[in-house]
């Protein structure tokens, strides 16, 4: 077997020694075009679970990397004047260039060829091609892979210091021009990175789009001094740059594999890239391995293995990059939730496992938010809406009323839950007259009554075609509803297609003034009722041509300025055939969003089972309420049978 590997970073360096240790007898050769001392960036972070794989996949490499490395276990954010340090995540970082020196003097150990200088203009001839070359890699253009790279996050440049700092350091400072952001870690006793960052707009407002190098190097010397404490920025070729985040449809062509950036890349504000890529090499040459050099074989397993993994990844990464892009939105927030925010962002850590790697930053969080030294964990923590105070942040319960029969999704009826209610008022608009729900959903009624919206399409494909709605009667009989209302909490379901909620989509509202109608309800049920008063919305239609995220905030923004204490955040079911992204928790981050940036007390919910991620939700002020699905005890009832013209709990 004839292997050629282009190029000669982690990935492909740490992948020859692999194939070497499997099978002395094959050929390895690995080919790089810059020199053997040439590389960009410089440090490299690792985490335990990787340094556990490394070990058991070639332990002399693992001794070599991780007796040169800086060790720290502490997280520093310096925000609004404060420092807030959370210890407990035993970071570990190497210089780029010593990890290189390390791989590449194994590879020479193992008789791997290593040639450098190389231009790569043809495909080699060897059995076994790797493309290992990087974001920009040429072997892709060999292959079938089906690549997509697209900017991901904010503008960014990678400096190197000589202040070496002693915890994995973010600052963030604010400036005429708006907010910088910097990601310092050591790498080594004598340096540190310095990543700093900020969204283009400020990068523009700021002139570093006109500046050099040096110029740039200067400015963010100056405006970061208090950082270095008076040490120098070191530049290595840094230019100031826009993140490419790669996918790639497959990960193999013919006798072509890709692995590292070369098939995916993760936003380096999460610092897998190196540890994706050397982990990639475990994969590839265990498969090899396992298949006995079956290509295909080996290819297929390689890829059902590490593709969810790295889609996982991508996705953090992903939420973390848009994250810091607009971390200016958070410039409101008490630092110690700011900081907990920050550590929890990509949801690899919570309130419940930064509890055991430092207790004393959950104490302070909780003291926090509880008003005493001792305190409860955040979801336990008391909160006060409009004179309505909850002892807890999960106490409320939900049932739906139609407010009025032909506002029905269908002609059954549930009990009221117990507890504290949150009453919500509904019109199904053109998702009404329909089976129940345990028959299907959005299933018509053969004998249904007529149903309204405000464009003359049906919701579903065998649904009615809607009549136009009589908006007076239906404002009356909002207002009448609130009239009469017993709860704690009152709330209008603007949300999932149903009637208040598609006037506010351009999926199934075509009038230029959207937001017309539904303030006009808002307001007259705000005069109506004295309690606190909840927006329940579709925050984005997950549609291409609906509305954004963006959008759902500014309506958002609207809704709380025209009298809303609460908006309840939903997502999708604007129309039946949406996009939608479901999974654990789905809604946190557009609760988070909408919480900070249109600076409104949220409520969400979203297949949230634990008391941990409530605490975690509440902790980093991504919603103030949470709905917790727990699982509800076994209890006989009589079988309804009722053409009551209340509508039950629905939960679409």
């Amino acid at each position: 077997m004839n292997v050629a590997i282009v190029g000669a970073g982690p990935a492909g360096l740490y992948l020859a020694i692999l194939l070497k240790k499997l099978d002395r007898g094959v050929d390895v050769s690995v080919l790089e075009r810059n020199a053997p001392d040439a590389t960009f960036g410089f440090g490299v972070v690792f985490s335990e679970e990787t340094l556990g794989a490394l070990r058991d996949a070639d332990p002399e490499t693992h001794l070599e990397i991780t007796d040169t490395f800086a060790r720290w276990d502490r997280i520093d954010i310096r925000f609004q004047g404060r420092e807030l340090r959370s210890s407990g995540h035993a970071f570990s970082a190497i210089a780029r260039k010593r990890l290189l020196e390390i791989l590449q003097e194994r590879c020479r150990e193992l008789d791997v060829a290593l040639e450098f200088g190389v231009e790569v203009d043809e495909l080699p001839d060897a059995d076994l091609v790797v493309g290992a070359d990087g974001a920009n890699s040429l072997v892709r253009r060999f292959g079938e892979f089906g690549t997509k790279v697209r900017p991901e996050g904010s503008k960014y440049v990678w400096f190197g210091t000589d202040h070496v700092f002693d915890a994995f350091t973010f600052a963030f400072r604010e400036t005429e021009h708006g907010l910088f952001n910097v990601h310092a870690y050591p790498y080594d006793e004598r340096m540190s990175t310095f990543i700093v960052e900020c969204p283009e707009a400020v990068w523009r407002a700021a002139g570093l789009d006109e500046m050099d190098e040096q110029e740039s190097l200067a400015f963010c010397e100056q405006l970061f001094a208090n950082e270095l404490r008076g040490r120098e920025l070191f530049s290595n070729r840094s230019l100031w740059l826009d993140f490419p985040k790669i996918t790639n449809a497959t990960w193999h062509s013919g006798n072509i594999v890709i692995l590292g950036d070369a098939a995916h890349t993760a936003h380096f504000s999460i610092g897998s890239g190196t540890k994706l890529a050397m982990e990639d090499s475990i994969s590839l040459a265990a498969a090899l391995a396992r298949r006995r050099w079956e290509l295909e074989a080996a290819f297929v397993d390689y890829e059902l293995e590490r593709e969810p993994f790295v889609e996982r990844t991508q996705d953090a990464a992903s939420e973390s990059a848009a994250y810091f892009g607009r971390i200016a939105s958070y410039s409101h927030v008490e630092p110690i939730q700011f900081a907990f925010n920050l550590i929890t962002r990509a949801g690899r850590i919570t309130h419940a496992t930064l509890g055991v790697r430092d207790p004393q930053f959950t104490r302070a969080l909780d003291g926090w938010l509880g008003g005493r030294a001792v305190s409860p964990p955040p979801a336990f923590s008391s909160f006060e809406l409009r004179g309505v105070r909850f002892e807890h942040r999960f106490e409320l319960v939900e049932s739906t009323v139609a407010v009025s029969a032909e506002g029905r999704v269908s002609a059954e009826d549930v009990p009221a839950p117990e507890g504290k209610l949150l009453l919500r008022l509904s019109h199904a608009g053109r998702r009404g007259a329909t089976q129940a729900r345990n028959r299907g959903v959005d299933l018509p009624l053969a004998d249904g009554w007529p149903v309204v919206a405000p464009t003359k399409r049906p919701y579903a494909p065998f649904g009615q075609i809607p009549s136009e709605p009589d908006e007076a009667a239906v404002l009356e009989a909002f207002v009448s509803a609130a009239a009469s209302a017993r709860a704690e909490v009152l709330e209008l379901d603007m949300a999932h297609g149903y009637l208040l909620g598609s006037y506010l989509s351009p999926l199934t509202n075509d009038e230029d003034d959207r937001l017309l109608f539904p303030l006009r309800v808002l307001e007259a049920v705000r005069a109506r009722w004295e309690g606190p008063l909840s927006v329940r919305l579709s925050i984005t239609d997950w549609h291409p041509r609906g509305n954004k995220v963006e959008d759902g905030i500014a309506i958002a923004r609207a809704m709380h300025e025209a009298g809303a204490d609460l908006i309840h955040v939903e997502a999708g079911q604007t129309i039946h055939d949406d996009r939608p992204q479901y999974r654990r928790g789905f809604l946190t981050a557009l609760s988070d969003r909408v919480r900070n940036e249109a600076r409104v007390p949220t409520l969400v919910g979203g297949y949230l089972t634990t008391l941990d991620e409530a605490n975690t939700i509440v902790g980093a002020g991504r919603a103030d309420l949470v709905l917790l699905d727990l699982p509800e005890p076994e209890i006989e009832r009589p079988l309804q049978s009722s053409n009551s013209l209340l509508l039950g709990e629905v939960r679409a």
